[in-house]
């Protein structure tokens, strides 16, 4: 056989190699989809508690004893029911939202910033300030949140701003030891050395050279702790720890609604709707961030890889 009558039998015999096994075709596609399903899930949430409250007969707090633990679709000025009070469940579903919402931001940002603080310097200077930085980030996680919360409950009185305080306080450790082994990583490198080199500070250096890379990689920790720090919440909610009466929350709904589980069962089912729908939602859209092709970008560059070394 001649060589330029084997070129095709080689192309023949090769290219079914570079065929992809539709198996692997349909998990790459639905990992493409599924963060887009995880959006649409956290606009809904984010939709509903912005919006809801604009409509005419919005009220969270109106009590009206004649229409108690009306079911969802019993009456058209209440559309998800109402509570045990006569309370409109879609009202205050919104408005325990906005709350979840609004405390999520403030624990996970303070978090953050806590922990990139910390990590850079400890990853930076190295040394006793490493080993002291992280000896706390050991401690912290030794300590149980949901002890800690109970005895300063106690102490002071359960509270809302409690609970932000002290979860904005006790969670900053991934964030710490991302930041810390990241500013490693950095910190020889030639665009963190010659700006030092030239007699730059070091809080220069960290500024502009090694803080934007940190930056990046809280906000994909943020993405991913977001749902963990909304369970969490709803978990000290439900325990009577965090959000207080009057004020709704997921939590404290389903706490609430325990003992009308036979009576109306949905009213313990929708905030356990709302939560899945956030957590879902934002554990979802996260896997663009952290997923090794969530990119078009990344999956671009693994196609042309894979072609090269066909």
């Amino acid at each position: 056989m001649t060589t330029s009558d084997s070129l095709p039998l080689e192309t023949v015999v090769e290219e079914p190699v570079l065929l992809e096994a539709p198996p692997r075709r349909r998990r790459r596609r639905l990992s493409g989809v599924l963060p887009w399903v995880g959006l649409a899930m956290l606009v809904l949430v984010v939709a509903f508690s912005a919006f809801y409250p604009l409509l005419p007969g919005f009220d969270a707090y109106g009590q009206d004893l004649s229409k108690v633990l009306l079911s969802p679709g019993d009456d058209p000025a209440h559309p998800f029911g109402t509570d045990s009070l006569g309370r409109d469940t879609a009202s205050r579903l919104a408005v325990a939202g906005r709350v979840t919402i609004l405390v999520i931001l403030i624990i996970i940002v303070a978090n953050a910033i806590i922990g990139m603080a910390m990590g850079t310097v400890a990853g930076y200077l190295g040394g006793r300030v490493d080993n002291a930085l992280m000896a706390l980030a050991d401690i912290q996680l030794a300590l149980p949140l949901i002890l800690v919360l109970t005895a300063l409950a106690v102490a002071f009185g359960p509270s809302l701003t409690l609970m932000v305080i002290v979860l904005s306080l006790t969670y900053w450790v991934g964030y710490a030891r991302v930041a810390r082994t990241t500013t490693r990583s950095l910190r020889e490198r030639d665009f963190v050395l010659a700006p030092k080199l030239q007699g730059a500070s070091g809080v220069r250096v960290l500024r502009v050279h090694i803080v934007p890379t940190v930056l990046t990689q809280m906000l994909i920790l943020a993405s991913t702790d977001v749902g963990s720090v909304i369970l969490l919440m709803s978990a000290f909610d439900y325990l009577g720890l965090g959000v207080q009466a009057p004020t709704p929350s997921w939590g404290s709904m389903i706490a609430e609604s325990q003992k009308y589980l036979r009576q109306s069962p949905s009213q313990a089912i929708l905030p356990g709707i709302a939560i899945f729908l956030a957590v879902a939602g934002m554990n979802l859209f996260s896997q663009r961030f952290t997923s090794e092709s969530g990119t078009p970008a990344r999956r671009r560059r693994s196609a042309r890889g894979r072609t090269a070394t066909s």
